[in-house]
């Protein structure tokens, strides 16, 4: 049996702005937590998390994408948002994470998928249209990458990586992540959230802050520190230094496949995010002879910040179900 622990229900009643049920999927002794918005019938929207978020971070999208006529399917990757979060820091693979998204798509028998995704929502999403291509009709890549030989680290992604390591600023009991949305999205100032994250507390926070904290640390409050294993995995996996647990080998192969990808796709790119540049997302967006649309004014995490208008762009490109 696998040991983990979940979060309680209660930390996920009235979240601003995410009026969604919840619905699980079962994979091996654990359950998988999605968000499933829109018809049954209708095209499907996959919508793939990175880290430290969960599907909460979709909230602003899956709306408009409904109301376009697409079922909406949000994961949240094991460890995060409502899913169950194992406690052992080595069951998280990305391999593993992988195949549980894999399961996820054909056990509903998804098809007729665009896949959205971004960060590690990347790795595990592009994962799937590589193996069943004949499943999705249409990329949209956001602030992400897929390792190969040639990829580029940014120092900004060192810089993440290296955090997560003994000495690191992240390296802490229980760290409250939920406050680094606050300070990507730019809705309260670093030099207002960094001593309280260092400090253990919570800062005074109102308006759009507050509701973007709560949202983001809803799934780990109230949690033993082992279950923040999940969250400290998945920055310690990037093929900088750990090319086999980051499911390195099979990025690469997947990489290479979608070069080759003949349906649609297009990028659609947060421009100020140090982690995945501007740089980067043009260069792939070309290798896949594919549109690009840079927000000036977006960083990492440009769904939480842009995510009407990144519905906008996909419409845009895709339009409306027939």
């Amino acid at each position: 049996m696998t040991e983990f622990v979940r979060t309680a229900e209660e930390n996920f009643e009235n979240l601003p702005d995410f009026p969604f049920a919840p619905s699980y999927h079962q994979w091996q002794d654990l359950r998988m937590h999605y968000v499933d918005e829109g018809p049954k019938d209708a095209p499907v929207v996959l919508l793939t998390h990175g880290m430290p978020t969960w599907s909460y971070l979709y909230r602003d999208m899956i709306p408009g994408l409904v109301e376009a006529g697409y079922r909406c399917i949000a994961p949240d990757h094991m460890g995060f948002g409502r899913s169950d979060k194992p406690i052992d820091i080595h069951w998280h693979t990305i391999a593993r994470h992988t195949e549980i998204l894999s399961s996820l798509i054909v056990d509903l028998d998804l098809k007729n998928i665009t896949l959205i995704c971004q960060d590690w929502g990347g790795p595990t999403g592009l994962a799937q249209a590589a193996m069943m291509p004949e499943r999705f009709e249409h990329l949209v890549i956001m602030n992400t990458w897929l390792h190969h030989p040639e990829f580029k680290y940014s120092d900004g992604i060192k810089d993440w990586n290296k955090n997560w390591h003994e000495g690191g600023m992240y390296h802490r009991p229980e760290p409250d992540l939920g406050l680094l949305l606050v300070v990507s999205g730019r809705y309260e100032s670093p030099k207002v959230v960094f001593p309280a994250f260092l400090e253990g507390r919570v800062p005074d926070l109102s308006g759009r802050a507050a509701d973007v904290y709560e949202g983001f640390s809803a799934p780990y409050k109230g949690l033993p520190d082992e279950g923040y294993n999940g969250f400290r995995r998945f920055p310690r996996s990037i093929p900088l230094d750990s090319y086999n647990n980051g499911n390195a080998a099979a990025q690469t192969l997947h990489y290479k496949t979608l070069l080759n990808w003949d349906k649609g796709v297009q990028f659609v790119w947060g421009c100020t995010d140090d982690v995945f540049t501007e740089e980067w997302g043009r260069t792939w967006a070309g290798r896949m002879n594919a549109r690009f649309d840079g927000f000036d004014d977006a960083g990492h995490f440009l769904q939480d910040t842009h995510g009407k208008k990144i519905v906008e762009l996909i419409l845009d490109e895709k339009g409306k179900p027939a």
